[in-house]
């Protein structure tokens, strides 16, 4: 007799700061009624389970517990934050090599139990990663989505909330391409209460250059990892968000990161970066595609390139 499911589950892949953070935000949230964290350090994922599950008569009702890939089975989402944490002064891009070599190996082996789940890509860096995921383990592009600039773009939506000393729920804005360094803002999709970004500025208040404000939203990672040597708490709201569209079916437009057919910019193909798409229960089911000035997509474009040359290096290495 098979054993009824009960509700939505998630499989987290990795137990470290990032997935262990996950994993709290995502019970606290009451997003699913089963959780699995599955991590090559076994009395890690335990313990992180176990302080969870001690905490349930405050929060929503959720089994949380380790496990192994076989425990995936019937989960609707599985989030894959593996492989080695950036350091201090390291680029992303410099991640690369090592952690798509643990993507290569992880993918396969999760999708044997639950080849119908969404995959939420966290590892990083989170592009050359979701293309990764999604090249080794034959699944549809649409069940595939990399965290992207979801996070970026809250950073940058607080950056302007600052400058303008309104809620961050009253500026709208948003970050494409890579999520790192490449990474563009098209301002003439920005707003702040109601206002585009240019008339806000010359009618109510300017709020600074805009090429100081992307470098701080660039850089507001790696102040975090000076500071205290990991990002994890805001990465981690970023993916219950991304989490609950999917088990929640919300329907939500988010920065994700997807694969590029060519179909929607010229010239931005073949890589996986973030453009706006809806996020539903069936993973990405739509995606949005803005009209871009002439300086906004040859920025994109130059994201698109720095995202392929790491991939036909990484290619040119394994050949």
């Amino acid at each position: 007799m098979n054993e009824i499911k009960k509700g939505k589950k998630v499989t987290i892949l990795g137990a470290g700061n990032v997935g262990a953070s996950i994993a709290f935000a995502m019970a606290i949230k009451g997003l699913c009624s089963e959780m699995v964290l599955v991590d090559i350090n076994k009395p890690k994922a335990k313990g992180e389970a176990m302080d969870i599950m001690q905490g349930n008569s405050f929060y929503p009702g959720c089994d949380v517990r380790d496990g192994d890939y076989s425990d995936a089975v019937n989960s609707d989402l599985v989030i894959v934050t593996v492989g080695i944490a950036r350091k201090p002064g390291q680029s992303r891009l410099d991640l690369c090599k090592t952690n798509a070599k643990i993507i290569a190996s992880v993918m396969p082996e999760i999708t044997k139990y639950a080849p119908n789940a969404c995959y939420i890509i966290v590892s990083n860096p989170v592009d050359v990663l979701t293309y990764e995921a999604l090249k080794v383990s034959g699944l549809k592009p649409s069940q595939v989505m990399g965290s992207g600039t979801v996070l970026d773009s809250s950073r940058l939506r607080a950056c302007l909330a600052d400058h303008a000393n309104v809620s961050s729920k009253n500026v709208h804005a948003y970050v494409f391409g890579e999520h790192g360094d490449s990474s563009m803002v098209p301002w003439s999709l920005a707003s702040v209460c109601g206002m585009p970004f240019e008339d806000y500025c010359n009618s109510v208040k300017d709020l600074g250059d805009k090429n100081e404000i992307v470098q701080e939203v660039k850089e507001a990672g790696a102040e975090v990892i000076k500071c205290k040597g990991a990002t994890y708490y805001a990465i981690a709201l970023s993916v219950n968000m991304i989490a609950e569209a999917v088990l929640r079916d919300t329907k939500t437009a988010l920065t994700v990161s997807t694969y590029q057919d060519g179909s929607r910019y010229e010239g931005v193909k073949d890589v996986c970066l973030s453009l706006p798409c809806v996020v539903g229960a069936a993973g990405v089911e739509r995606e949005i595609t803005p009209p871009l000035n002439d300086a906004d997509l040859a920025a994109l474009q130059k994201s698109t390139k720095a995202l392929r040359d790491v991939i036909d290096a990484m290619q040119s290495d394994a050949e």
